[in-house]
């Protein structure tokens, strides 16, 4: 009878050593699942932030940017329209330079036609495509489009508003 008594003892212990390791294992998993909740939004959110800047430092990368040649001071976010219609001729020198899969620029206000830049329509149309993309996910930022403009004697600086499309990753 002693035998019995100490090995249902035993077996009692060891079923709640049983329990307290399941309750444990139960509730660190729920501690990780509420931690790790918002993993996936901020990650999209830091994405979302990365393209924004992205878009920023194409528009600012000296092939684009406005520099010193508008009223002498470098502007952020400030695109030369007149170096981008040259470089649009030219663009297959720069395959992969940007590490973007496409690069639309489009004119906001005032609007146009609707209709694709080139030398022979410049500046009377709406869009400049540099890159083609197939796909991806496109992010825009606003920004100044300036460009060079004969009127009489003197030649001064028009900017217009508009916005930079980059499109990354599929």
């Amino acid at each position: 009878m002693k035998n019995t008594r100490g090995q249902m003892k035993i077996q009692q212990m060891a079923f709640m050593l049983m329990a307290v390791t399941l309750f444990l294992i139960l509730a660190g998993l729920f501690i990780i699942t509420i931690r790790f909740s918002g993993l996936k939004e901020s990650a999209e959110l830091l994405e979302e932030k990365e393209a924004l800047l992205l878009a920023s430092k194409v528009a600012d990368s000296s092939e684009f940017s406005c520099g010193g040649a508008f009223a002498g001071t470098a502007r952020g976010n400030c695109i030369d329209t007149d170096k981008v219609i040259a470089l649009k001729e030219r663009i297959s020198e720069y395959t992969g330079f940007w590490s973007v899969d496409g690069i639309e620029i489009r004119w906001i206000y005032p609007s146009g036609t609707g209709e694709e830049c080139s030398l022979d329509n410049y500046p009377g149309c709406d869009k400049i495509t540099l890159v083609e993309s197939q796909g991806g996910t496109g992010i825009s930022n606003f920004v100044s489009l300036c460009r060079k403009e004969n009127r009489g004697n003197l030649i001064q600086s028009k900017c217009e508003l508009g916005k930079i499309i980059v499109k990354y990753g599929e």
